[in-house]
């Protein structure tokens, strides 16, 4: 695995998720709950539908596409018709301010 710089703990607000975008990798959302950040899968394995365009509510990522509900602290399924494997999770780690993901 690789240590990945993915950005600054001051570019991204609580209540916030962006788009990370690593070479060779799937796109990632990254967010911020309550000043603890998580990254996880940026598309979402129903249909594909962009995370990072969705709704952020505490901890849950709502797809904009279909509206299955995703924990960004887990990758896991929370609400959805279908049962759908879980996203991949990636441990984001904070260095002073700088943020940083395994991949």
């Amino acid at each position: 695995m690789a240590k990945v710089h993915i950005g600054k703990t001051t570019e991204l607000q609580p209540g916030k998720m962006k788009l990370v975008k690593i070479e060779g990798k799937d796109e990632i959302v990254l967010a911020n709950v309550g000043g603890k950040f998580h990254a996880m899968r940026g598309h979402c394995n129903h249909e594909g539908g962009p995370l990072w365009e969705g709704e952020l509510e505490q901890n849950v990522i709502t797809c904009p596409w279909h509206g299955a509900k995703w924990d960004v602290s887990t990758g896991s399924l929370v609400e959805f018709p279908l049962d759908l494997d879980p996203e991949p999770y990636y441990a984001v780690t904070v260095e002073g301010e700088d943020l940083y993901i395994n991949v």
